[in-house]
């Protein structure tokens, strides 16, 4: 059988939103051509869109050109160039993207039978498309407190990617290459993966729900495995934390013995690093949603908007009504 006798097994779109992640985008794209180079035709076919068919310039300040417009794809949506699969590639800022053409086109191709994804962020443009109500979807960890607060409807997880019927979300980075690779395999089989698997020069497809994140005995360098239990409990327990005596409790020490611990292995004491982390999530909230500071005081386990305000202002030198303040002017400039 020659190569013009094969079929496209599926044509995608890349609609590309300002400040998207390069590093998803190119590792979603990529194997979709080393497929079609080992398989001798062209069984993926793609495009590139934009709001208005210009260049879109990457959060690396790469512009990457594009070969349509929103209202080309949408004259292209009942016709033999409608699309398989639509992709949104976006990045940092996505919090601040709202624009109701580009919700409203996701939400007819997808009525359509299109299946639709998003590299990233890209759940956050799903999400407020009115797409993710009780659907499983990834999103890059460092959006994911803000994503929580913002669409509770969704079962958002810290995944590398999620399929949910023909609704498609991968946590950015290199984990668009794991889904990808999941889509091919669907398409053909194992083979055809390990053959693109040996071209980008990776051993294996990573399971959806492998970690997004180091391992926390990578991540902060700490070996004592009471240590790791007790740093993953407060993680776990941040809008309402736990008591030192509710930790001892779990990890079967006293609490004498937790804090020397947490001075010889993490040179604080754990109430100290406690905070730390309940004052890191309160940052991301106060970035990427507009919640009210108070209501981000809550949900970082804080009795009061004063006790945290001032919390706050003692770790980043600054209150977290400029924090946001602050963000609004880096985002306009």
């Amino acid at each position: 059988m020659n190569a013009s006798q094969h079929s496209s097994k599926r044509s995608f779109v890349f609609f590309l939103i300002p400040d998207f992640t390069m590093v998803a985008f190119a590792t979603a794209l990529d194997p979709l051509r080393l497929a079609n180079r080992m398989l001798g035709y062209e069984a993926y076919k793609w495009r590139l869109a934009s709001i208005d068919g210009k260049p879109v310039r990457a959060s690396s300040g790469v512009e990457c050109a594009v070969d349509t417009s929103l209202d080309d794809e949408r004259r292209k949506m009942a016709g033999p160039d409608r699309p398989s699969m639509a992709i949104v590639c976006s990045g940092i800022n996505v919090e601040k993207y709202h624009n109701k053409s580009v919700f409203a086109w996701l939400r007819e191709e997808h009525n359509r039978g299109v299946a639709v994804g998003g590299l990233c962020t890209g759940a956050h443009v799903l999400a407020n498309a009115g797409l993710l109500s009780n659907r499983r979807c990834a999103i890059h960890w460092e959006n994911l407190p803000g994503f929580q607060e913002a669409f509770p409807k969704a079962n958002v997880f810290a995944d590398l990617y999620e399929v949910d019927q023909n609704i498609y979300t991968c946590a950015g980075g290199t984990a668009a290459l794991d889904m990808m690779l999941k889509l091919i395999g669907d398409d053909f089989d194992e083979n055809l993966v390990n053959r693109v698997c040996e071209q980008v020069l990776t051993d294996r497809v990573r399971s959806p729900t492998d970690r997004q994140r180091l391992p926390l005995r990578a991540r902060l360098g700490v070996q004592n495995s009471k240590v790791l239990t007790i740093i993953e409990l407060m993680e776990a327990n941040l809008s309402e934390p736990l008591s030192l005596i509710e930790i001892a409790d779990h990890v079967d020490l006293s609490r004498r013995q937790i804090e020397r611990l947490f001075r010889s292995e993490m040179g604080r004491s754990p109430a100290r690093y406690y905070l730390e982390i309940r004052l890191d999530r309160a940052r991301h909230l106060l970035i990427q949603s507009s919640m009210p500071v108070v209501e981000v005081a809550v949900a970082c386990g804080f009795v009061s908007a004063s006790h945290f305000s001032k919390c706050y202002r003692e770790l980043y030198a600054r209150s977290p009504q400029q924090e946001r303040v602050d963000r609004k002017h880096l985002l306009a400039a």
